[in-house]
């Protein structure tokens, strides 16, 4: 049976400009899109929960560890790319600067954080993780800025946001662990 690592990332969060954005908790939409699918039990097979140290991220995996019976792991460089430079953005601000960060990954767009090295960080700290071989799936939860650089990675893709999940968040992409053969693009979390 082929082990299969799915990297979640965090749904819908309280938005809160005053608060800085890596500690923005889940809101009452993220928790019961979260909850409803560890009622489903397709993640019955996962046996690792690991999650970014950012509280969204935590938020969701341990709703989701607490139903699996295991504990969290937190591996604090799966964080979201870097955009302390700008802190909170405007949606539209936000759109057009992430835009940037994706078309061009070797500048630093506002101070951003460059998507090269966010898509380095995060390669190189989901690779430490599954270096650890244990048996059963693995759920990674995480962000959508560097999931989508993973993706683009374990694809063989440029980066590009044209491989972004789609919008609002709480959407998974799967691949073999011991090939990292990406299994399928980005789903939201309802099909799981």
């Amino acid at each position: 049976m082929t082990n299969v690592v799915r990297y979640l990332t965090h749904p819908q969060v309280n938005i809160d400009p005053s608060i800085p954005v890596p500690r923005w908790g889940l809101s009452a939409v993220g928790k019961a899109r979260t909850e409803a699918v560890t009622i489903t039990g397709s993640l019955s097979a996962t046996t690792r929960v690991v999650s970014s140290g950012e509280r969204k991220a935590i938020e969701t995996a341990e709703i989701i560890a607490a139903k699996l019976g295991v504990d969290v792991e937190v591996c604090e460089a799966m964080h979201e790319n870097d955009r302390s430079a700008t802190g909170f953005l405007v949606p539209d601000e936000f759109e057009a600067v992430a835009n940037q960060f994706f078309g061009h990954p070797r500048i630093s767009v506002r101070g951003w954080e460059r998507a090269i090295d966010a898509q380095l960080r995060i390669v190189q700290e989901v690779e430490r993780v599954l270096a650890h071989d244990r048996p059963g799936d693995v759920l990674l939860v995480g962000h959508g800025g560097v999931g989508t650089l993973l993706y683009c990675h374990y694809s063989g893709f440029e980066i590009a946001r044209a491989h972004d999940q789609p919008a609002g968040g709480g959407c998974f992409f799967a691949f073999r662990l011991h090939d990292r053969r990406v299994l399928h693009a980005w789903r939201r979390l309802e099909e799981l």
